[in-house]
């Protein structure tokens, strides 16, 4: 009897996700436990393992879109056929037919182009990529990604669509549009854009890529001979590199990441009653200690932890003594969780991922910091495993490096609250009736009103105050 193979649900928040590739291939005899295909969803990558034995039968085309829960092929047995509804004979012939017309929507050949390289290993691609690659007919294993981890996003389709073809003449620009300079065949969107936020002239600029065509490498080059160090240090970078985002007129689906975070934020504020307490905490000695232990660390390769992490641990201990904030409501229930594991609120791009610091308030400062970096970097490379990003128990955001005080962060659902952590400042206390300089730190805890009170939440906000002043107690574990 044909089995179906449907796209799973992974994680509470998934509505839809895009096959990322298949691993087995059709026709192909497969056993329980073998990897049948890779799915991408708003979150993580994730290799989709056979539930049965059988022959295997595709629906769905590496790159689709589908919901959870569509057909995407079956595993039949020894001469059997796909069935002719697209559906199991006990299964949801509505999903079959979803999955049968996702399967049957043409894809346009690819163009036969010299390829500018093909991703190293497994192909990674943004869902936008994808589809717009599919769209246009491009082979994505001719591009090269620009994105994190090298993922292909959809700039680099873009950009190579816009490059002509073998023998080709340039594409006719707008009048007013910049010309490249004397060897430069075309100048693809996404260095045209790099070069406008760089101040960089392109009728300057000689290309040295094939056919004299003007690169990124180029585009920086100029701008390092032009400008000054502290220009260029002012220029927008982001790990080295200029940040994709959106240009006018620009038209970006709530899809994917940028969609599960859409319906989260309104879920979480249309189905709780949030309230947010700001709170300054004088953290003097705390940056004077962290001050020292960067420069212990300064001839090593292990780092000092940042101000965040020794947040990240006070606010862990204080749940201890405030359990209470440390819950989620269930049924009408306040469940308060057995352990403590916060939430990281880390920006990527196209979004926000809120990896899991497990059993914080049992870790060392220093063994925060190195987990916190750990998660970032998987974060920001599209590395992180689902066992990651599921089960925070309470959440900390930080926008202290973007020079904010005091936001409202959004309760992430499942949770009753969430700290807020600004950026530290000037301050000053009176001793007798002198003004003494100090730092201070604004935190803000959005809580949800319904399972805790205001007070309890400003004496929560209290307690991590006075463990943040007593650094040395923090570091040593006290």
């Amino acid at each position: 009897m044909a089995f179906q193979i449907v796209l799973p649900k992974l994680g509470l928040t998934m509505q839809e996700g895009v096959i990322g590739g298949w691993v087995a291939t059709p026709g192909q005899r497969v056993s329980l436990g073998d990897t049948l295909f890779r799915v991408e969803t708003d979150k993580v990558d994730v290799d989709v393992e056979a539930e049965g034995e059988g022959v295997l039968a595709t629906a769905a085309e590496a790159g689709a879109v589908l919901p959870v829960g569509a057909v995407v092929g079956w595993l039949l047995a020894e001469g059997e056929s796909v069935p002719e509804d697209g559906a199991s004979p006990d299964g949801d012939a509505g999903q079959g037919a979803a999955a049968s017309s996702a399967a049957s929507t043409p894809t346009p050949a690819a163009v036969p182009v010299t390829g500018v390289g093909t991703a190293g290993g497994r192909l990674k691609a943004s869902p936008n990529a994808r589809r717009v690659a599919a769209e246009a007919g491009v082979d994505l294993q001719t591009l090269t990604g620009t994105g994190p981890g090298g993922r292909i996003v959809s700039e680099d389709v873009e950009d190579f669509l816009a490059r002509p073809l073998p023998g080709e003449a340039p594409a006719e620009r707008p009048a007013d549009a910049v010309e490249p300079g004397a060897t430069a065949g075309f100048v693809g969107p996404v260095v045209r854009k790099l070069a406008a936020e760089l101040g960089v002239d392109l009728a300057t600029v000689t290309g040295s890529g094939i056919g004299g065509r003007i690169t990124r490498s180029d585009v920086e080059r100029a701008a390092g001979e032009g400008r000054s160090t502290a220009a260029r240090s002012a220029a927008p970078s982001r790990a080295g590199r200029t940040p994709d985002g959106p240009r006018p007129g620009d038209v970006i689906p709530l899809r994917g990441m940028r969609g599960a975070i859409a319906r989260n934020m309104m879920d979480s504020l249309h189905s709780m009653a949030q309230l947010t307490h700001g709170y300054e905490v004088d953290v003097t000695e705390l940056v004077a200690t962290r001050s020292a232990l960067k420069a212990e660390a300064a001839d090593t390769d292990r780092g000092a932890p940042s101000l965040n992490d020794f947040v990240v641990r006070a606010a862990a201990l204080a749940l201890r003594d405030h359990p209470l904030l440390n819950a989620g409501i269930v049924d009408d229930q306040i469940v308060v969780a057995d352990r403590i594991d916060v939430g990281l609120a880390v920006a990527v791009d196209g979004g926000l991922l809120v990896p899991v610091v497990r059993d914080a308030d049992r870790l060392s400062v220093t063994a925060i910091a190195e987990r916190t970096r750990e998660l970032a970097t998987a974060a920001r490379g599209g590395t992180l495993g689902l066992d990651d990003l599921e089960g925070a128990t309470f959440s900390v955001s930080t926008l202290g490096a973007y020079g904010v005080d005091f936001f409202t962060p959004v309760i992430n659902p499942g949770n009753v609250a969430i700290l807020g952590v600004g950026r530290v400042k000037d301050g000053f206390r009176w001793e007798g009736g002198t003004p003494v300089r100090t730092q201070v730190l604004t935190l803000s805890l959005t809580f949800d009103h319904r399972a805790v009170d205001g007070a309890p939440a400003a004496e929560y906000l209290r307690t991590v105050g006075r463990i943040l002043g007593r650094p040395l107690a923090l570091l040593s574990g006290i």
